[in-house]
């Protein structure tokens, strides 16, 4: 044993130790989810940059309504 007293908890409910690790910070459904997109938030962050980037620097070469169409 580790030599500390139980808990109040664990003295009402036998069995509430073992349950203790599904309300552990490190176990929750969010701290799931940023581990399974681990880069999900700066590929977003990257994307909408380049596409600000894009919007402001890039210009075509001719006007879209020049009508001028080759097929």
């Amino acid at each position: 044993m580790s030599g500390r007293p139980p808990s109040r908890m664990t003295k009402r409910d036998p069995w509430a130790r073992f349950e203790a690790w599904r309300y552990h910070p490190e176990i929750s459904k969010v701290a799931n989810m940023r581990r399974m997109f681990p880069g999900l938030g700066l590929g977003v962050a990257a994307f909408l940059v380049l596409s600000a980037v894009e919007e402001l620097y890039w210009k075509p070469s001719h006007p879209a309504n020049s009508g001028d169409h080759h097929h």
